[in-house]
């Protein structure tokens, strides 16, 4: 599809293949060492990595849209977007093909920082193991995070793409979390009873959130509701009753359905995340990140809002 119409889906090399172990080649031996090692074993096809399951999970939708809307261009494009050499090119090249992806576009600076390429490439989305990169991004006005691999190997879904998104500082802005943070649970549960009527502003998340909406809606039309190839979450720690009206009230001023809400209110969300099982989960906070991964989900971190400075602090 031409940019203009797609949605279009940007993944480092090292979110879509594992390369720990080229990284650290890199990190000790340097640039040299690490090309002739990708070099050396360019038929030696990469393991998955983080986005890996996403990208394949986008992938089954692009082909149910085809069956559906021939000659529609709206469907999403995955571009390889990575500061690698182009002399590594090969080993990737080897390793897509290996996998049957329909990855098409690459962009490769040689060293030098892709970020700049983002725009260029009308990018949707970008996905980092780098979080100096994602940060760059974020602050460029790119949906952007880092990809995190989870502890535990679990079975994906492979007929729906299911997506989790925190609230606030992911598909809303940090407004209320900003209360949450400087004033305290009782202040931030006031302000959003006393704005309840009033939308959030956005986060940086809304216009992927959206993407994926619009694409529902083409199934829909097709009277395939009940067996839509995409499934999307709200995994919040608001509490239903003190703070779920606001969220559910902005999601309808903006025209959006969530097909899932789950309002823990402070509970943990790796269990129900475990039940989820998606294939991506944003999240700005670490440690959501972190109890994500452990128990096995694969998780993205979205460095924006007042949660990051508080996690530079601790």
């Amino acid at each position: 599809p031409k940019p203009q119409n797609a949605i279009t889906v940007a993944v480092s090399s090292r979110a879509l293949f594992n390369l720990v172990e080229e990284q650290r080649i890199y990190e000790e031996q340097g640039l040299e060492k690490y090309v002739e090692y990708q070099q050396n074993n360019e038929n030696v096809i990469l393991k998955p990595g983080p986005a890996f399951y996403f990208v394949k999970a986008l992938e089954r939708v692009n082909a149910r849209l085809l069956e559906l809307y021939p000659d529609d261009e709206e469907r999403f494009d995955i571009v390889l977007m990575t500061n690698n050499h182009a002399q590594v090119g090969v080993r990737l090249i080897n390793s897509i093909n290996h996998y049957g992806l329909t990855i098409e576009r690459f962009c490769m600076t040689g060293g030098e920082s892709p970020i700049g390429y983002l725009t260029a490439y009308l990018t949707n989305l970008y996905l980092s193991a780098d979080s100096d990169k994602v940060q760059e991004a974020i602050e460029a006005g790119i949906a952007s995070a880092t990809m995190f691999t989870a502890n535990k190997d679990v079975a994906y879904s492979d007929t729906q793409l299911r997506v989790a998104f925190d609230g606030d500082a992911v598909i809303f802005s940090d407004e209320s979390e900003q209360i949450f943070k400087e004033q305290g649970l009782d202040s931030f549960f006031e302000h959003e009873q006393l704005n309840e009527n009033k939308p959030l502003a956005q986060g940086p998340l809304k216009g992927f959130l959206e993407d994926l909406g619009k694409l529902q809606k083409k199934f829909y039309a097709k009277n395939e509701r009940l067996n839509c190839p995409i499934r999307t979450y709200l995994v919040t720690a608001r509490s239903a009753a003190s703070s779920g009206a606001r969220v559910l009230k902005t999601l309808r001023s903006w025209g959006l359905e969530i097909d899932e809400a789950l309002f823990l209110a402070g509970a943990p969300k790796g269990p129900v995340l475990v039940k989820i099982r998606p294939h991506i989960f944003f999240d700005d906070q670490m440690f959501h990140i972190e109890g994500a991964q452990k128990l096995g989900t694969i998780a993205a971190h979205v460095p924006y809002g007042i949660g990051q400075k508080h996690q530079k602090s601790t």
